[in-house]
């Protein structure tokens, strides 16, 4: 299912709305096409240079790469501009958004009352979102993932999904892109004789990929879990939308209420960068625990991995922990899997790690799998 989809549940801009929104892709995609490519050479020949000449060697760790960077008034410009351009893209979309608050809300109200309802919804009025995600508005989202303006809001979930896009048009990732299509090929190659039944869908924010499991396992039960509300009441208006039975549920993916050995296919997408270590550690173990034998988990997320890049690389790439509120990006870079899916109960020759082939405007996703023995 394409990131291009339409349902009901998306806002419908105006034309000076779609007119903003359309100039913060071109001008996040010129920024990353034109000047952070460029970072590299003016390290290289500009910034290092100097920084030798003014201390007697190179900078060598990433403090020093990112102090003699930050020196730099070509380096300064586009940092400030890539963290404009952020802001820019919710403002952009949050205009859209909350104009069509009402309407949103009682468009999910409708859907979820509709005799026809195919899924269902189970807020949990005595949760509480893990401070990770209500201590920032995390990649600047406005209110964060965890926003809920009452009466049935659905704002934080418009937010995630519209807004996502355009940060992923203005990546250069292509319109049809999907990353649990990427993770469904994958299966179908890697373990071609798994029929599962029962899917969970950890960390489902706006639903996005769960939909994809519901409508390619048509005979199977889904589920999908996240800690906000407003996120969870769009994710499931949007799944009735598009005639997908989804059963969403307000749960920790590091303590799910599920029993035992309940699920034979576990997925999530693009979850483990914004969870601590500690709640990373967590969701594997639970993913143990909530497998049937022969059943399978596969996480999948960014390409970011810091072990073997040079520093230089590392602090290039740690730009987002700074300057777009991504508290966790470093800690999932410096994260090893294996060992802990190994700690969480999987054998050791039931452990996948590695990165997916990337397709033609996609990103060479990495995936996390870990299966039972039947």
């Amino acid at each position: 299912m394409v990131r291009s989809v339409q349902h009901e549940m998306l806002p419908q801009p105006t034309p000076d709305e779609s007119a903003r929104q359309e100039f913060v892709v071109a001008f996040k995609q010129s920024l990353n096409r034109d000047l952070r490519r460029n970072q590299s050479e003016l390290f290289e020949t500009v910034v290092a240079p100097r920084w030798a000449a003014e201390h007697g060697q190179p900078p060598a760790s990433r403090d020093e790469i990112r102090a003699a960077m930050q020196a730099d008034p070509s380096y300064r410009a586009w940092s400030t501009l890539a963290r404009a351009a952020q802001e820019q893209m919710w403002v952009a979309m949050g205009d859209s958004v909350f104009r069509e608050r009402a309407r949103l809300s009682a468009t999910a109200k409708r859907l979820h009352d509709a005799p026809t309802r195919r899924g269902s919804l189970d807020l949990d009025p005595n949760f509480v979102a893990p401070r990770g995600v209500t201590a920032v508005d995390i990649h600047l989202q406005t209110g964060g993932y965890a926003l809920d303006l009452g009466d049935g809001d659905c704002s934080a979930g418009a937010l995630y999904e519209c807004g996502g896009n355009l940060y992923a048009f203005g990546q250069g990732i292509s319109r049809t892109d999907s990353k649990a299509d990427h993770v469904q090929r994958f299966i179908a190659h890697k373990f071609p004789n798994l029929r599962p039944r029962h899917i969970l869908d950890m960390g489902c924010s706006a639903g996005s990929a769960s939909v994809p499991y519901a409508l390619a396992f048509p005979q199977s039960e889904v589920h999908a879990i996240d800690v906000g509300s407003g996120m969870l009441r769009y994710a499931h208006a949007r799944a009735e939308s598009l005639g997908a039975a989804v059963h969403f549920h307000q749960m920790d993916c590091a303590a799910t209420r599920f029993e035992d050995e309940s699920f034979d296919l576990i997925v999530s997408h693009n979850m483990m960068h914004e969870i601590s270590g500690a709640t990373r550690r967590g969701m594997l173990r639970e993913s143990r625990r909530l497998l049937r034998p022969g059943g399978l988990c596969v996480h999948q997320d960014v390409p970011l991995r810091f072990k073997g890049l040079s520093e230089f690389k590392k602090f290039e790439m740690s730009w987002d922990t700074l300057h777009n509120n991504e508290p966790f990006w470093e800690v999932y870079a410096n994260g090893d899997l294996e060992p802990e899916l190994r700690a969480a109960g999987f054998d050791a020759d039931c452990i996948h790690v590695g990165s997916l082939e990337a397709a033609q405007g996609s990103l060479p996703w990495f995936v996390a799998c870990g299966w039972r023995k039947p």
